[in-house]
């Protein structure tokens, strides 16, 4: 069993950054790769970024890609979300996900989840 739970979300002006960070529980966090998603009101939930087990690997949806970088530390347990250069298309609510092993894309395929933290963008 993992619990998570993310912190950092909050409202910034276009062009800002923000940090996010999620806390994971237990004592097996290094042998999960973890999943940031976003959720905006009226769409579905989205894929952001993936960091495998060992934080050698990540991947990035086409819209944050080179804005956006994910990061791990496993003697934390903890994973992060650094996002530079905001829009206001990236507003929603962003939530951490884990799965065993190896990154990927599709939210089903994530068995634990965190409560989500909102990020607000003004423009």
């Amino acid at each position: 069993q993992v619990q998570l739970v993310e912190s950092g979300g909050g409202l910034v002006q276009a062009g800002g950054s923000l940090r996010l960070s999620c806390a994971a529980s237990g004592r097996t966090f290094s042998v999960y790769a973890m999943g940031w998603f976003r959720q905006a009101p009226g769409k579905e939930r989205e894929f952001v970024a993936g960091i495998n087990y060992s934080g050698g690997s990540t991947y990035y949806a086409d819209s944050v890609k080179g804005r956006f970088t994910i990061s791990r530390d496993n003697a934390k347990n903890t994973v992060y979300l650094q996002m530079n250069s905001l829009k206001p298309e990236d507003a929603a609510v962003y939530y951490c996900a884990a799965r065993r092993f190896d990154i990927d894309s599709h939210y089903g395929a994530y068995d634990y989840w965190g409560q989500g933290t909102q990020v607000t963008v003004s423009s």
